[in-house]
């Protein structure tokens, strides 16, 4: 540590892969009035919007359940939490959210190393396919999951109808690409180098898998199960179209709480629980990445490699999982939308120019879909903007533990959307900025959407952030770069690296958002999730057959968002050398130092 230090002090600064630099390094400088300001702005703004946004109407439904009459009422803990049935859902919630986290990451990281380390044709089209799920509205995945495992269907026999076992399977559909994706992209920025160099010592390839690759991937495996728990502790639409009696979850049971029986005592008491168990699970998630955070050697120029006999395994349970648990479903959706009273037709698809059966609509469903993509492009800028800026402040470390533990708090209240109920935001948009007319405004649904995406961009964006050497930016600050540019060299490339990824995932979640965007749209003015709600529980053959055939459309439209990201994450793959990287590439002696600086 001491030798360290005097190498630190005397300018050596030795980077992974980047040789020695021999400058003089200016440990301890304090910040300028212009960086502090810009570092106060990036915390103040996204604090601001989550505030303004998510606090202040969660807040506000929680105490109208909580102090009806102005007063703090806390009997109604100890009456709700004595009730059987709210330990049975507590139960089934924590049992349901933790094997279907537990089952994505076991088949998300080998469908990872075949879709983002390797190479084949057709590559691309897959990796659409896999995204695809996490965007479908909730109630058209439940109709198709229906349709699998109902009497009569492909998977009838089997009754598990209405079972758990039913409901995880839809969860692990919904969230095994976001996995996937999530570990892929920090995959495919793995400097090889290392893994060569344990084949080279003897490792065989499993153990320098095992000792080289996972130890590296473990950072982005927490994050990424982290989100998807809290994703299934808060499944809304699934859920309730699927679960029996031995399914439900916090989730639909504040529903029911407050849209049936407008009991907002019992919801808000469920709200705080659900609250206390998405904290807990963020704290286990914080503690594992943290038990494996580690300074990576990432590149942006990382290509990929032909499929090897090796890769079998993984390959073969990767074509199972998206045959199997993925393209059934779908291949249900579509083959239900292609019928009408019994018929094969067409006619699904051309009536999406109409406003249904008895005028269901007052909307065509291509007006409708033209909203959800104006709406979701709003809300993505937003959430890109209020995510960079939160991942910026979150990849620092700090040396005072008071600044150290700020950053964790802050990182982990960027997480709560996703463990509030739908209900509780939807609601809580309604009571609290009614008065300041924004719900009549064509901004309400941007805004409540780029709220869902936030901590989703985030998850998307920090692990690779993360794992940046700090010397890399230490060095770029010596060799005269300012804070801005320091940003733009060293962040900014791994930014731009995952800056696809998380524009997609903002926008397919935006384009595909239900629980908030049912309360907050308005009639003339829905969003293609709550038309096809809306068709499909409407009454009548051509509106059910119009709401699947909507529901194939957005899928469709989520694919081709998904795979439009993709390319502009792939361009921004190109190989780049960042400020840091130049100045570290080679070894620079003294001598040269000297002889560079005798030619200025």
């Amino acid at each position: 540590m001491t030798t360290a230090r005097n190498k630190c002090r005397s300018g050596r600064v030795t980077s992974a892969g980047f040789g020695v630099l021999q400058v003089p390094v200016s440990a301890g400088a304090r910040a300028t009035a212009g960086e502090r300001i810009g570092w106060a702005l990036a915390v103040a703004v996204p604090l601001a919007f989550l505030g303004v946004f998510f606090a202040w109407p969660v807040l506000t439904l929680l105490a109208r359940g909580l102090a009806p009459d102005g007063a703090l009422d806390l009997g109604g803990f100890g009456e709700v939490l004595a009730r059987p049935r709210t330990w049975r859902v507590i139960g089934q919630t924590l049992i349901q959210a933790t094997a279907a986290t537990a089952i994505c990451v076991a088949l998300g990281i080998p469908g990872a190393l075949v879709l983002y380390r390797r190479r084949f044709p057709g590559q691309g089209l897959l990796r659409g396919v896999v995204t695809v799920p996490f965007v479908l509205p909730s109630v058209v995945v439940g109709t198709a999951f229906h349709a699998l495992v109902t009497t009569g269907g492909p998977l009838g026999g089997l009754n598990l109808d209405g079972t758990r076992t039913a409901v995880i399977a839809a969860l692990v559909f919904f969230n095994y690409g976001y996995v996937v994706r999530n570990i892929g992209t920090m995959w495919c920025r793995l400097d090889p180098r290392a893994v060569e160099a344990a084949r080279t010592l003897g490792a065989s390839p499993w153990r320098a898998w095992r000792t080289v690759t996972l130890p590296s991937l473990l950072p982005a495996i927490a994050s990424a199960a982290a989100t998807v728990f809290l994703l299934c502790a808060t499944a809304y639409g699934v859920v309730l179209v699927l679960g029996g009696t031995g399914a439900g979850t916090i989730e639909t049971e504040i529903y029911l709480l407050t849209a049936r029986y407008l009991d907002l005592r019992a919801a808000a008491v469920l709200s705080v629980v659900q609250l206390v168990v998405i904290a807990a699970a963020l704290w286990v998630g914080e503690r594992a990445r943290r038990a494996r955070q580690a300074h990576l050697a990432l590149r942006t120029d990382v290509p990929a490699t032909p499929l090897r006999v090796a890769d079998a395994p993984a390959l073969g349970v990767t074509a199972l999982t998206i045959c199997g648990l993925l393209v059934a479903p779908m291949a249900v959706l579509v083959i239900r939308s292609l019928r009408r009273a019994g018929h094969w037709t067409l006619a699904n698809y051309a009536d999406l120019s109409t406003t249904g059966g008895d005028n269901a609509l007052l909307v065509s469903v291509w007006e409708a879909a033209g909203n959800s993509l104006r709406v979701a492009a709003a809300a993505t800028a937003i959430a890109l903007t209020v995510g960079v800026a939160v991942c910026l402040v979150l990849s620092r470390n700090p040396r005072r533990r008071l600044l150290a533990r700020g950053i964790a708090l802050f990182d982990a209240v960027f997480m709560l959307p996703l463990g509030v109920s739908a209900v509780t935001v939807g609601f809580g948009f309604l009571i609290t900025l009614a008065p300041t007319g924004l719900t009549r405004s064509w901004w309400i649904l941007p805004l409540a959407q780029a709220v869902v995406a936030v901590p989703l961009v985030v998850r998307t964006l920090l692990p690779g952030v993360r794992a940046i050497d700090p010397r890399q930016r230490e060095v770029a600050a010596t060799l005269g770069a300012g804070p801005g540019r320091v940003l733009a060299s060293v962040d900014g490339p791994h930014l731009l690296r995952a800056g696809g990824l998380a524009a997609g995932f903002a926008l397919a979640t935006s384009v595909g958002e239900f629980g908030a965007t049912s309360f907050l749209a308005r009639p003339q003015g829905p969003t293609l999730p709550v038309v096809v709600y809306r068709l499909v529980g409407s009454p009548g053959a051509q509106n059910q057959g119009m709401g699947l055939a909507a529901g194939v459309v957005l899928a469709v439209g989520a694919a081709a968002l998904m795979l439009a990201c993709e390319r502009l994450q792939a361009s921004a793959r190109r190989p780049t050398r960042s400020l840091a990287e130049t100045g570290t590439s080679n070894t620079l002696r003294p001598a040269q130092v000297t002889h560079r600086d005798r030619h200025k």
